[in-house]
């Protein structure tokens, strides 16, 4: 018995063939991957310098902190020590000022003893900066005309613009009205601070050289930038010299106590500059002016942001 197979025949599954691309269907899809090649290389771009950014600034945070340690313990080593040798310091005061009063009718020897008497007020002076840098800062933030505030500091400077023979030019523009949510007090001995660094470098600098010997203080709008608060409005006291500037080195350890490129002086001045602004959520900034002398900008939030209540212990870093 013979069997007969069917022959089948073969056709195609698809019941209609994909239709062929043609140069404008090509076109349109490289453009379509490049497109999204480019998104992803943007968003790669994007995240990388994200990434960035946050590893620089917790390798800042983590200096800062590191920095806030090392202070806090030289402030308590400091306080110390400022404690122990003011109380033998105040005997020597009040003996030398009895030695004054016992040789009033012997007026050489007297001299003897008012040296003495104002070498202890110089001590005393610097262990009062110790003490000041070292302790706690507490504000007690009001509303204080800008004007007012560099009026009194200047008051209080007049000692050394006269030593300095220096020309004190407030610049009163628009931002004279300027209204400052501060410690008084505090930012008054920081604004005397710099006022005083400025006519010290006036001095220095024109004992060699010739030029106008000029402080201008102004009152300008700045902004800044964090990543705690984004963009925030400030308002700056700005104290400009007529000295020789200050040398890259300077300026980063400027804030560093102790740290002073004058042959006299305990260098905490600008470091008790920077904790009081710090405790008032600023900072305090400085630079060499184009035309020369420095420049030092003190740096509040509006009188719409709020301070910060305190800081404890010392602390550093640029501001």
């Amino acid at each position: 018995m013979s069997v007969q197979l069917a022959t089948i025949p073969v056709t195609s599954f698809n019941s209609a063939e994909a239709p062929a691309l043609n140069q404008t269907d090509l076109a349109e899809l490289f453009a379509q991957f490049n497109e999204i090649t480019a998104r992803l290389q943007g968003t790669h771009e994007v995240l990388r310098s994200e990434v960035s950014r946050l590893e620089s600034e917790l390798s800042q945070a983590n200096r800062e902190l590191r920095r806030s340690r090392e202070l806090a313990a030289l402030g308590e080593m400091a306080a110390g020590i400022a404690h122990e040798v003011r109380n033998p310091l105040g005997s020597i005061g009040l003996y030398a000022s009895m030695l004054m009063d016992d040789l009033a009718d012997r007026p050489d020897e007297q001299v003897v003893a008012t040296k003495i008497k104002r070498a202890v007020q110089s001590l005393d002076h610097v262990v009062s900066d110790v003490l000041m840098f070292a302790r706690e800062i507490r504000i007690q933030p009001e509303s204080n005309s800008a004007i007012e505030m560099i009026n009194h500091a200047l008051e209080a400077c007049a000692e050394s613009i006269t030593s300095a023979e220096a020309r004190i030019v407030v610049q009163q523009g628009i931002q004279a009205q300027a209204v400052i949510h501060c410690d008084s007090a505090l930012v008054h001995q920081a604004l005397v601070n710099v006022i005083r660094n400025a006519c010290d470098a006036i001095n220095e600098h024109h004992r060699a050289a010739a030029g106008p010997r000029e402080v201008r203080i102004a009152i300008e709008n700045r902004t800044r930038t964090s990543s705690q608060r984004g963009r925030e409005a400030m308002t700056a006291i700005i104290v400009r010299d007529t000295g020789s500037g200050v040398s890259n080195e300077a300026i980063q350890r400027a804030f560093n106590p102790f740290f002073t490129t004058r042959a006299v002086g305990t260098g905490l001045g600008l470091a008790i500059v920077h904790r009081i602004m710090d405790a008032h959520a600023g900072g305090v900034r400085i630079r060499n002016a184009e035309e020369g002398g420095a420049i030092v900008e003190l740096l509040f939030p509006a009188a719409t942001s709020q301070p910060a209540v305190h800081t404890d212990g010392p602390q550093g870093g640029d501001s």
